[in-house]
């Protein structure tokens, strides 16, 4: 049977999910009228509420006796450690582009590195029935992308298909038919060439581990593309660490191959098809898995260094441990480690104290999904404000500098400009996009951006798209003002009132409301000047015996504004934590009492 493996690179929601369910569909491997979910790829219930891809996964279809295996690589830059190590196990990628929005930031991220590594694309330019579509314009932008990122002459020369994936169909030009993706599993069969490694059959089995699941039958699976030789179920196989060291001997317990959506055990595992191996204990990820004869490791694609780093620790306020089951420091610790091991692009250290960890990943959102799924799984966390991580390159403190491309409307691209600016943003691009909108794109400090989403929205009314992704390091660009508003901090231990809220409305605005739980140097909302303000959440109404007509209306309180995880961990400030419980977010000092705080804050200063 002929093979081919492809991946399938595309920005956030440019509709990669929805054409690898139309392939899945079309190829037979839905029967039909089957019950299936829609974007069946995206399993993961993070996934399929925020719409977006976080893990790569893995799939298979079958189209005129040939076998195509399919990875679909997350789009966002925070998840590249995911892309970096499945785009060594494909032969080809399919670039899939909104033929509106053209080439944006994430699909510049990952194409970057599938270029690199020598695999030639396929364009596919989808939403093409779209009403403001413009494929002409978008096949040219990517035409430049790839000029841009040093693509050789075989790679400039791609193949372009235009589709449809919710409706299902892709054709070599616009007027074409438009009845079904056959147009794609051809030009993939032709253009994607058979995996070099099929050659080396006769030669000792090796296999480059890429991803790292846990199955609650099997144990560790670790699956990966089988470089050369042929395996059957049973087999002793040893695994090498990166540097050629043993990192143990195991007896393969079972081969799972993609076949449609689930894995099914099969006996032998040829080369050049991606397969999972059950029985290790140690292996992991980027580890050679091989005959025990060989004693040379594949070599691993270098994973691009962490730019984000934020301190977890145990949750020690006065209303911890009612929410959550696991709260003892060694169990966050050992699911860290466990998550570390998982995904390479998270680093996990242990401070000095023994209490706290410092977790480093690629951006807010990477370690935002981390501390959700901690959560979900009963976890309570108190966890720091985000800090960039600094280098030292020829003895100059360098820091990380992303790309930002903003789409808004033109009224409001001022505002933008001057709040870029103000976090040492530097101006590289200003032009009219696709729609009317204005495009911006600056090089701006990872620290600039902490935190600045929201405010951005906030300028924007909304409507304005902002994406961002890992430029370069560059020497660090001085001091960036940070938050300018005070809190308001309360004074009280018990639950807000609603008189006293309403009272205290003329300060500013809360995070909480009538009948919460509150307590001692927890954070109750946003002062509206630049201090921080102790308030008493609880005082009632003095009552007397005197009735007045007036004094006993029904007080009503300003709705409270609520946080989000990512925008709670942003907004705090240097000598705040958020407190993260499976059924809240709460927001505090990390000194709950005043005089302790006064001490710190003197000693800091």
């Amino acid at each position: 049977m002929e093979l081919r493996n492809i991946a399938i690179i595309a920005h956030v929601d440019h509709g990669k999910t929805t054409l690898v369910d139309a392939m899945l569909a079309q190829s037979g491997t839905w029967r039909e009228g089957a019950a299936v979910q829609e974007r069946a790829m995206d399993s993961n219930d993070l996934e399929r509420e925020r719409g977006i891809t976080i893990l790569a996964k893995a799939t298979s279809v079958e189209w005129q006796g040939a076998r195509v295996n399919i990875v679909d690589t997350p789009g966002h830059a925070d998840f590249g450690g995911e892309v970096e190590r499945i785009l060594s196990m494909v032969d080809g990628v399919v670039l899939l582009v909104d033929a509106a929005e053209g080439p944006m930031p994430q699909t510049k991220f990952v194409t970057s590195k599938a270029l690199a590594l020598g695999l030639r694309p396929i364009v596919v330019l989808n939403k093409v029935d779209k009403p403001d579509a413009e494929p002409d314009r978008a096949l040219d932008e990517v035409f430049d992308l790839f000029a841009g990122l040093d693509a050789d002459e075989h790679q400039l020369d791609f193949p372009v298909l235009y589709a449809s994936g919710r409706a299902g169909w892709a054709d070599e030009d616009l007027e074409g038919p438009q009845k079904d993706l056959s147009a794609l599993f051809k030009l993939v069969l032709r253009h994607v060439p058979a995996p070099k490694v099929i050659e080396k059959r006769d030669q000792p089995f090796a296999m480059l581990a890429t991803t790292l699941a846990a199955d609650p039958y099997l144990g560790r699976l670790l699956t990966g593309r089988v470089e050369s030789g042929r395996l059957t179920a049973g087999t002793t196989l040893r695994a090498l660490s990166r540097n050629g060291k043993e990192v143990e001997r195991f007896r393969v317990t079972k081969i799972l191959a993609f076949r449609g959506l689930s894995q099914q055990p099969i006996e032998v595992a040829e080369a050049g098809d991606i397969v999972s191996l059950a029985g290790m204990t140690k292996a992991t990820v980027a580890d050679t898995l091989c005959d025990p004869a060989l004693d040379m490791p594949i070599p691993a694609q270098p994973i691009d260094p962490p730019t984000i780093s934020v301190t977890f620790s145990i949750n020690d306020s006065p209303l911890a441990g009612r929410d959550g089951d696991k709260v003892q420091s060694r169990v966050i610790r050992a699911r860290l480690m466990r998550e570390a091991e998982s995904n390479v692009a998270i680093q996990v250290s242990d401070t000095p104290g023994g209490e706290a960890f410092e977790v480093a990943g690629r951006g807010e959102l990477q370690l935002g999904v981390l501390i959700e799924n901690m959560r979900r799984e009963g976890f309570e966390l108190s966890v720091s404000r985000p800090q960039v991580l600094f280098r030292d390159i020829d003895g100059q403190r360098n820091e990380p500098i992303e790309e930002v491309t903003v789409d808004v409307d033109e009224e409001y691209a001022g505002a933008v400009v001057e709040k870029l600016a103000g976090r040492k943003g530097e101006l590289s691009e200003m032009r009219t996009a696709a729609g009317g909108k204005t495009r911006i794109v600056a090089l701006v400090p990872s620290r600039g951006l902490i935190g600045y989403h929201g405010e951005f929205l906030t300028d924007t009314r909304g409507t304005g798209v902002l994406n961002r992704v890992f430029h370069s390091w560059a020497p660090y660009k001085g001091n960036i003002p940070g938050r300018r508003a005070g809190v308001l901090i309360s004074m009280e231990s018990g639950n807000a009132v609603a008189y006293a809220l309403f009272n205290l409305e003329d300060r500013g605005y809360f995070f909480v409301t009538t009948g919460e739980q509150v307590y001692q140097g927890m954070i109750l909302g946003e002062h509206n000047r630049e201090n921080d303000l102790e308030v008493n959440p609880l005082k009632g109404k003095k009552l007397t015996n005197v009735r007045a007509s007036g004094k006993d209306d029904a007080v009503t309180l300003t709705p409270p504004r609520r946080l989000s995880l990512e925008e709670a961990i942003a907004y705090i400030d240097q000598d705040e934590l958020v407190e993260v419980t499976p059924n809240h977010i709460r927001l505090r000092k990390r000194h709950l009492d005043p005089h302790e705080r006064k001490r710190a804050s003197r000693a800091a200063g």
